[in-house]
Parts: structure tokens; sequence; C-alpha cells
């Protein structure tokens, strides 16, 4: 265990080292604590949520792997995780829920019924944590889902029923930002598509824009709510065309005023998610972000602190996008302990924006725009091995968190006599 007096002793040192390169640390930490990262509730659970007992996946190519024991089966175990987690993290959360996950009380409530009411205990819940909710609507994992479409979909009745449930679920997204005071931001995902190659590409998409169109026709305050849409390349048994993809999405977002969500797993394995923040906030006001590590594709492995994750908060910091993006993870890795994942991946993320916001940016556009190539690599490079955990540490100490790796016995005692008594 690292002890105070040896993580303080690190910090002025590092911090010596950072005002050299012109640096402020003490300010760092002060913007840092303004960054809240919303944590995705499916990682508890494997995404099967409350809506009916044992829930399984099935009709919109979600799916998990693994069965490590101690998964959450009721809203209970689910909040009692979180707040364990939570108590290891640094900074702010925010809580990203999807529909599924309502307090149903043991009863079936159909997704084109569902209520405030069903989310009022996570409202309650949120309001005593003092922190943000954020919400999605579940068009995936039910039977009107099970030949590939929802919005999209040529069957009207099917095509109804998700429009009325997105409708709701943008009525509770306003309710939660509206009680907790803070915009809850509804993020639209859908899984349509194709397995083998269509004919009617295009009269999939006419449909989708209807139903996008009718499903966001109520109007709410954007201190309430914000409307999130996301595409995706394809997905499990839709090889072939996915209908929102990310050209019909970002057109759609931009026509309407909308934020473009933009996953780390949803693209190509050779597209980088951060070269695509600033081009799409010339033309929207604000984007989601879901913080992924996608291996081969859209695996949704646990974040890590890499390359394409180091970009994107370097992106955000240097361009100064906070207030204009919304930050969240999407993994879910039921292979290894759940607490765990979510600490390992939210850390990961704290950390890649920590190192931006220790980078002198100004310093090294000024190298860029004298031609001086050689200077901003070599500065770059340099950077790499400054010092930053010493400030990360220092951090976590002020936040009352476990510093360095001493968050790994406290998840171990948890797992000990907690989870593995589920």
């Amino acid at each position: 265990m690292k002890s105070k007096e040896l993580i303080e002793k690190a910090y002025a040192i590092a911090k010596e080292e950072y005002a050299a390169i012109g640096v402020d640390t003490d300010a760092v930490l002060k913007k840092i604590d303004k960054l809240a990262i919303s944590l995705h509730c499916w990682q508890t659970d494997d995404v099967g949520g409350f809506e009916t007992p044992d829930a399984e996946l099935g009709g919109g190519g979600i799916q998990t792997t693994g069965n490590y024991p101690g998964k959450a089966g009721t809203i209970e175990e689910m909040r009692a995780d979180l707040d364990k987690v939570m108590s290891l993290l640094p900074g702010k959360q925010r809580l990203n829920l999807h529909a599924i996950y309502g307090d149903f009380g043991g009863e079936f409530v159909d997704r084109d019924q569902i209520e405030v009411k069903h989310f009022q205990s996570w409202i309650d819940w949120a309001k005593e944590r003092k922190m943000g909710l954020d919400f999605n609507a579940t068009c995936f994992s039910h039977p009107k889902a099970d030949d590939g479409f929802t919005l999209s979909s040529k069957n009207e009745e099917n095509r109804k029923f998700w429009v009325e449930h997105v409708k709701r679920c943008r009525a509770i997204s306003a309710e939660m930002g509206k009680q907790l005071g803070t915009p809850c931001v509804h993020n639209t995902w859908i899984p349509d598509g194709t397995k083998d190659i269509p004919v009617d590409r295009n009269g999939y998409r006419v449909i989708l824009k209807k139903s996008l169109d009718e499903a966001f026709a109520d109007e709410y305050p954007k201190e309430y709510m914000k409307d999130a849409v996301e595409s995706k390349v394809f997905g499990i048994g839709v090889e072939s065309m996915t209908v929102g993809s990310h050209d019909f999405y970002l057109g759609y977002a931009i026509k309407n005023n909308k934020l473009i969500c933009l996953d780390s797993g949803h693209f190509h394995p050779t597209e980088v998610v951060g070269d695509k923040i600033s081009s799409c906030l010339q033309f929207v006001d604000e984007l989601l972000l879901h913080v992924t590590r996608p291996i081969r594709w859209d695996s949704d492995h646990v974040v890590t602190l890499n390359e394409d994750v180091q970009l994107i908060a370097s992106e955000i910091v240097r361009n100064d996008f906070l207030s204009r993006v919304n930050v969240g993870l999407d993994f879910f890795d039921a292979s290894i302990n759940r607490i765990g994942a979510y600490v390992i991946g939210t850390r990961a993320a704290q950390k890649a924006f920590l190192i931006a916001m220790l980078e002198p940016t100004k310093s090294l556009v000024e190298l860029e725009e004298a031609g001086k190539n050689f200077e901003r690599l070599a500065t770059l490079e340099e950077l790499k091995t400054m010092p930053f955990n010493a400030v990360w540490d220092y951090y976590c100490a002020k936040e009352g968190v476990p510093a360095g790796m001493d968050y790994i016995a406290d998840i171990q005692a948890y797992e000990k006599e907690v989870l593995s008594k589920r």
C-alpha cells in the first residue's frame, strides 16, 4: 500500500518536472475534477436487465462471453456493485441505464408501456449520490426484434411498437434530467440489418428516417434531455447491411441537430475514432462517446490505456471540447470480475484525460506551425515518460480512493464477502 508521504513526495517532484515545461499540475487536477464519465449499468449483469426473470439475450446481435461468478441478479445487487465501483474511482461519475433495467416490481411491462414510475427509484438513487443519469431505448432482446428489424421494420405493427418505445424512453429521459438538474443523454441504437445482400437498402432507410422523425417529434428542453443516435458497421447476423450506418446517422444528426454517438468499436478496424471528433464537431453541437476497446472488431473488451483511447482524450482536451463531448463507457466482459472490469476501464479512461491535460499543447502547436516537426515529435515522445502516474496517485489520494494497485485488494475482498455468495 502506498503511503501518503510517498505519494506526496512523488507528486512534489512531478509538479516541478511539469512546471519546467509550462504545465501547472494543480490547475490540471481542478480541470480533471470536472470530467464526468457515464458508467454503463450493463457491465454488472452481462446486459440481462430486469424485464423478465433470468433474462437471456436474443433478437439483435448483443452478445457477452464468459460466466465468471458474481453477476448481479437484482436491482439491489446491481446498485451495491455500482456503489462499490464508485468508491474506488476518483472524480465524478454518471450512470447510463438501458430501458430493460427498470424497477418493474416483478411484473412484466412491455416496452411500449414503460413509464417514469418504473425508473423513479433509479432517479432517487442517483439524487442521493448527487449524480446524473443517461438513458437508452432497448431495441434488442425482444420477440419484436427477432426478424432483425425494429425502427426500420416493414411490419407496421412492429415499427409502431418500437417508435412508441423510443418516445416513452425520451419522456423518461427528460424527467430524469428535470429531477436531477443535469441533462440526460438519451441514445438510440438499433440492430437493424440483413445477413445477406439486400435489394431494397433504400426502403429500409426511408422507414428508419420516418420512424426517427415520429419518435423525436416531441421536443424537450435541452437542460432536461439530449438526443443521440448511434451507428454501427454491422452486427452478428446482419453482416451484409446495417440500416443505421454512420453515413445515415451523421446526416440525420446534422440535419436535425442531434448528438452523433461515436462508439470506438462500431467502425472498420482501420478507422480512428479520435480523428472523427473534430470533424463531427464542425457540424453538430455535441457528441456522445462510447469508449470501448475493440479487438478485431466490436468485441467490447475492457478499456485499457492504449493509443486509441489516448487520441480520443487528447483531441477533446487539445481543442477544449470537454463541454461539447459526453463521455460514456461501453464494454461488457463476463470472463473476469465485473467490478474489476469497471474499475480498470474507468481508471484507464480517466488516466488518458489526465495525460492529455498534462500536455503543453500551446508549445506543441507553436512547434507545429513553425514547421519544427522534429522538435514536435521529440517532445511528444518525451512526454510519454513524464511522471504522470505520480500526479494520478496524488489525485486518487486527494479524492480518498485507493492509489496505484491498492484497489485490487479491495475488489478481492468484495468478491470474497459479497460476489462469491450469490
